[in-house]
């Protein structure tokens, strides 16, 4: 079976394949694109391997053989065109970093899509549903998401508050009850301070569902761990795909709660629907 997200896989795969086979997935992440065009005796020429070494590389990384790899490759470049030229430059013109920003966050949101394990997703959406109160922690670009998050949730008729201040959350972890579920959200997924006020939860018999990448002391720490893996060109602009993920993996879980509660939210949905109508402009 071909793996969802090929380049992916060829970059988790780097340090278990032979030193011939790496030559070839080295050459293949610097220029996709290209071997998409290539014969196997070209991509072997390239990458200054034999052809047999090509074809036990494509069957390292989960394809049948070559045409395989390239039908498998050219699936994903055809959804994720700038992969590996999405770095902005101080050269780069308006248009070439406007068509950077979205492909990237294209790419990082397919990338996360691909990656979410469904068993766990049912046991967040489980537990949200069974809570009496459900709180989200953040700090910097994630507070922005908490904050979106707690207005997704209260509108679902659930108690809900979001916190960005250590001391906050300190003070609203001690004070949970159990079977209550804190979200705890982190795009690095090392923020001490979040982790303090995770452990607090826990004391109290809470649930802390994680939004962290994979292996981080955040999800290490969860009691339910949705690992949310996005790398980001830190150096020109702030993490805009990453804390995107996020959102659509809180609109996820929004969902989720929602087809939990049935047609009796629906019917609150319009209510709140037509008190909004008159705050707004008829023109």
């Amino acid at each position: 079976m071909k793996p969802a997200r090929l380049t992916q896989t060829i970059s988790d795969s780097l340090t278990t394949l032979r030193k011939s086979e790496r030559k070839v997935a080295e050459f293949v992440l610097k220029d996709p694109l290209a071997v998409i065009r290539m014969r196997i005796v070209d991509l072997a020429q390239h990458a200054e391997v034999s052809e047999p070494t090509v074809v036990r590389f494509c069957r390292a990384v989960g394809c049948n053989g070559f045409q395989d790899f390239k039908l498998a490759l050219a699936q994903q470049l055809a959804s994720s065109p700038s992969y590996g030229q999405i770095a902005v430059t101080d050269q780069d013109s308006t248009r070439e970093y406007t068509h950077k920003v979205f492909d990237t966050t294209v790419d990082t949101l397919l990338k996360v899509r691909d990656s979410l394990d469904l068993e766990t997703l049912d046991a967040a959406i489980a537990a949200i549903y069974g809570a009496q109160r459900v709180e989200f922690y953040g700090f910097g670009a994630s507070a922005a998401v908490a904050f979106d998050a707690q207005h997704k949730f209260f509108r679902l008729q659930i108690t809900s508050a979001a916190y960005a201040d250590p001391h906050l959350q300190n003070m609203s972890a001690t004070s949970l009850h159990p079977g209550d579920v804190v979200i705890a959200i982190s795009q690095s997924g090392r923020s001490q301070a979040l982790l303090d006020s995770m452990e607090l939860v826990k004391q109290a018999g809470g649930i802390v569902i994680g939004l962290s990448p994979t292996g981080s002391p955040v999800a290490r720490s969860a009691s339910i761990s949705i690992h949310v893996d996005a790398k980001e060109d830190n150096q020109i602009y702030i993490p805009l795909s990453s804390r995107i993920a996020h959102l659509a993996v809180i609109d996820v879980l929004a969902i989720g709660v929602a087809q939990k509660k049935g047609p009796k939210l629906d019917e609150h949905l319009m209510r709140l629907k037509a008190g909004l109508a008159s705050l707004r402009s008829p023109v």
